[in-house]
């Protein structure tokens, strides 16, 4: 998985980017935890993400927000970090500008960014949050919620409550037009730390459904 850096809006960033094995392959994209709580694209559960897009063929980056790594820059509440996360897919897009699909797979901090990120980008048809802060941060923007996705909880989170993220799943789900798939892990703390497979399970079977060229949601 060669390194890159590419340029954000506040200098260059790190990156981590394994190229599409095909023409017109899917593009992913995934998003770590809080930068002041240690989180950089070599978090554990962004790993795996980025593996298991690997995997099913898609191009994919991981990458740290600015102030992180060799990211330049500082940290910037989120709002900068949603920027740099618009920067990178511009960056991943310019590679693969033919590409049929996009995702964005984020957790924790990174999963709000990728909520947000939905918002901007028409193009992102799937995404992966999990455990997305909603007892930390507003969600409100989702409305609506232009693309169908999956929400992942661990039963015993103890940084992100269940009860907030039900309640953020129950509001997506009253909307038209998308599908929300929701998981929530038994016994599982913030970082999965002993539920990983049960966790990557979680992951693959929903992407199984959605890239079946039979799925029901597009």
């Amino acid at each position: 998985m060669p390194e890159v850096i590419f340029p954000g809006p506040e200098g260059r960033l790190e990156g981590r980017f394994a190229p599409a094995p095909r023409p017109r392959a899917p593009v992913a994209m995934i998003l770590h935890p809080h930068p002041n709580a240690s989180g950089t694209m070599n978090n554990r559960i962004v790993q795996e993400l980025y593996k298991t897009f690997q995997r099913r063929g898609f191009a994919t980056l991981r990458f740290n927000f600015r102030g992180v790594g060799k990211s330049q820059g500082t940290f910037d509440n989120g709002v900068g970090e949603l920027s740099d996360a618009a920067s990178a897919l511009d960056w991943v897009q310019s590679f693969h500008p033919e590409a049929q699909t996009t995702w964005v797979a984020g957790f924790g901090f990174g999963a709000w960014i990728g909520m947000q990120l939905l918002m901007r980008r028409p193009e992102i048809r799937g995404f992966i949050s999990i455990a997305p802060p909603a007892n930390m941060f507003d969600f409100t923007f989702l409305a609506p919620c232009p693309s169908s996705g999956i929400i992942i909880q661990g039963e015993a989170d103890e940084v992100v409550t269940p009860a907030a993220t039900q309640k953020l799943v129950d509001k997506l789900r009253t909307q038209k037009h998308i599908t929300i798939h929701h998981d929530v892990i038994p016994g599982a703390n913030h970082f999965f730390a002993d539920e990983m497979p049960e966790l990557m399970g979680s992951v693959d079977r929903y992407l199984d459904m959605r890239l079946d060229p039979n799925s029901p949601i597009r």
